[in-house]
């Protein structure tokens, strides 16, 4: 089965650098690799840099614009797919794969029943930046795959029903199943929710969803914050997307985090979650204090 990795990348460099390292530690399984470079153009020296055979589509995005996340995905797979492609591979630029990930993922695909299937590895939050000579063996000393999904043994393959615990960083589908699927809903831009609404669609087209055991990925260290208040725009955007074609709000966790930081609040007569914004204003008695003004832009 001719597997293929697609990755999109807008900026970390040396996270890519130690994701091209990592792929090519596993000389078991032949692969070919689809970097979508989004408004990068220094992407495609640094994978020559790295000697990788990876091929580099560059697509271009204006400098402050949202990254076309769900649309720079379903670019990678469609030319994946016109080179002959059987196996999809999706594996976020911040994961390094551990030397088994496309072999079991592999091995899945090819075990798959007539049910079309999302493959889904173990992923493990690296606590701190890792050094960029880390040993595969070192990196598996730091094995800890989230808790809130399944982790099978290695080799085994156990079904899910819980499409909320899918994410787009790593898994792996056949060309059968993305072409049912029909790949990500670009009506996405930025930060969240496409690939809830990726799993959504899938569950929806009877889809099954597999924990693969020995497929992991290790996710590499990057400040965040919680809730992700440098997406929040980006977040409220596609919250809305996601309630247009599913009737539901997505990500409540971080919906309910922000509102209770008084960054947004719910619209009845617009039906959706908005920005606030804090307005200074002298009170009458020459004190300065806040108000809070919900923006309808």
């Amino acid at each position: 089965m001719k597997t293929a990795v697609l990755t999109i990348v807008r900026g970390r460099h040396s996270h890519l650098r130690m994701h091209v390292r990592g792929l090519a530690v596993d000389a078991t399984t032949p692969y070919s690799h689809f970097i979508v470079a989004m408004g990068d153009p220094a992407v495609k020296n640094l994978v020559a840099q790295e000697g990788s055979a990876a091929r580099t589509i560059e697509i271009d995005v204006p400098s402050g614009s949202a990254l076309p996340l769900a649309r720079a995905r379903n670019i990678g797979a469609a030319e994946a797919l016109c080179q002959g492609a059987e196996l999809l591979v999706i594996l976020d630029v911040d994961c390094i794969a551990a030397p088994l990930l496309l072999t079991r993922y592999l091995e899945a695909a090819i075990s798959e029943s007539s049910t079309p299937t999302l493959f889904c590895g173990p992923v493990t939050y690296l606590p701190h930046p890792v050094a960029d000579s880390i040993s595969s063996d070192s990196l598996a000393l730091l094995r800890n795959p989230h808790p809130a999904r399944p982790v099978p043994p290695d080799g085994e393959i156990v079904d899910g029903n819980d499409f909320d615990l899918f994410w787009s960083l790593s898994f792996a589908v056949t060309a059968t199943t993305w072409r049912t699927l029909g790949g990500f809903c670009e009506d996405y831009l930025g930060y969240g929710g496409e690939d809830t609404d990726f799993a959504r669609g899938a569950r929806g087209k009877g889809v099954k969803l597999a924990w693969v055991g020995g497929a992991d990925a290790y996710h590499q260290f990057h400040p965040v914050s919680d809730p992700p208040v440098e997406h929040l725009d980006d977040i409220l955007i596609n919250a809305q997307v996601f309630h247009r074609r599913w009737g539901e709000w997505p990500m409540q966790g971080w919906i309910d985090a922000f509102e209770s930081a008084g960054l947004i609040a719910y619209q009845p007569d617009s039906r959706r979650w908005e920005r606030v914004r804090h307005k200074r204003h002298e009170s009458q008695a020459g004190r300065k204090c806040f108000t809070i003004e919900t923006n309808h832009e």
